[in-house]
């Protein structure tokens, strides 16, 4: 069991993951949990997604975690259900708490009795091409019409957007690389010509501007030594969607699953849309197939068969 601070308590405070200190800081049982994490990889997302999980199972078990018992993970799974918390949080939960109590508390046995949901993923929001374009003419300014153009044009998750440099973009081949995405891997996107001259308008305005350092963020934040932030990006669509009248519920990753799902209604075989997504499995990328109006339309019904063969359009089968 890792000790307390000297005060016995967390900061005299409510109960965090913050405050769980050993008499050096930096041996924190916080500290170790995030050092556990980045050894094996984790991107900053999950880390925090982690941390999160396990500050509310401390403040529901009213002292430290790593003095909690079987009983105490069971009594907290329960609470979860009967507080209706959502399958994604509870499985979040789940994994978070395995990883501290197998790996930073190397207690593996603890975690025997989590218990994960399986349920099906709730379909993707996917906007229309003509939603798309009202959205992406909507956005304020050539910055954020660039950054969401970015979002939907080379299908980007929104941390990948806010992350680019200006070095990221190659001209000459036409491709937008990805560095340290999701599961801490680079790839190439695409870049459309229409993409690229936008980029290039934008480039221009911020270097009149001063904001757009040498080797420095594509889409730097207010300061300009940092980059825009995920959450002013999620504001902005929002605040798009709203002036363009869409009234489907949006965020920036609505752009990607947009630009997939326009891929498959395209015509663009899935396996090439895997890669420009950079999903590591292709069911992943299959959850598309079942969003695709096109797909669907494509496929005739068993009942309009039935309807040709009693009209005598079609010999029976």
């Amino acid at each position: 069991m890792l000790p307390l601070d000297h005060a016995g308590s967390f900061n005299g405070k409510e109960l965090t993951m913050d405050a769980i200190t050993t008499a050096a800081p930096n041996t924190s049982l916080r500290q170790r949990m995030l050092q556990d994490m980045k050894m094996r990889g984790f991107g900053e997302h999950t880390q925090k997604d982690y941390i999160r999980h396990v500050r509310r199972f401390a403040a529901f078990l009213g002292q430290p975690p790593d003095t909690a018992t079987v009983e105490d993970l069971r009594r907290f799974q329960i609470d979860q259900h009967e507080r209706a918390v959502g399958p994604a949080s509870i499985n979040g939960a789940v994994s978070a708490l395995r990883f501290l109590f197998g790996i930073t508390l190397k207690r593996p046995e603890m975690a025997l009795g989590l218990v994960v949901l399986h349920y099906a993923p709730k379909l993707r929001v996917v906007l229309s091409v003509e939603e798309t374009a009202r959205l992406l003419e909507a956005a304020p300014g050539i910055k954020y019409k660039a950054a969401l153009s970015v979002a939907y044009g080379a299908g980007l998750r929104v941390s990948e957007v806010a992350h680019l440099k200006v070095d990221d973009i190659d001209s000459t081949r036409m491709l937008i690389r990805v560095e340290q995405g999701k599961g801490r891997k680079d790839r190439n996107a695409m870049l459309s010509p229409h993409l690229l001259d936008l980029l290039r308008q934008w480039w221009r305005e911020g270097k009149r501007r001063g904001v757009m350092l040498p080797h420095g963020w594509l889409f730097p934040g207010q300061n300009g030594t940092n980059p825009v932030s995920t959450r002013q990006l999620h504001r902005v669509v929002q605040e798009a969607a709203e002036r363009a009248e869409i009234h489907k519920r949006v965020s920036p990753h609505t752009l990607r699953h947009s630009f997939a799902t326009h891929l498959l209604e395209q015509g663009v075989d899935i396996r090439v849309i895997q890669a420009l997504l950079g999903h590591v499995n292709i069911n992943t990328t299959g959850i598309y197939t079942q969003v695709s109006s096109k797909t669907m339309r494509a496929v005739a019904s068993p009942l309009d068969q039935i309807v040709a063969v009693m009209e005598g359009r079609a010999p029976p089968g």
